[in-house]
């Protein structure tokens, strides 16, 4: 058997709360993509938040500004004739 100390597992360095709820990770990633993010909620987001959820929210807010931009100028070209 081990000592009472040795038994303890290390805790991580990450303060105590939750982290950001979907909405919240939206919402810091609209923020970021627009270079307004208060650094209120940017620290928030590196000290509670895992970075997976942040990267997929990006990809896809990144695909989805792609194909609207991709739409509107398909349509204004289409018009344009």
């Amino acid at each position: 058997m081990q000592p009472a100390d040795q038994q303890k597992q290390p805790q991580d360095e990450k303060p105590a709360g939750k982290p950001p709820n979907p909405l919240q990770v939206v919402g810091s990633v609209l923020a970021a993509a627009f270079g307004v993010q208060s650094s209120r909620n940017r620290e928030r987001d590196f000290t509670r938040g895992s970075f997976g959820p942040f990267i997929a929210a990006g990809i896809i807010f990144t695909v989805l500004f792609i194909g609207a931009l991709y739409l509107v100028v398909s349509t204004v070209l289409s018009n344009a004739r």
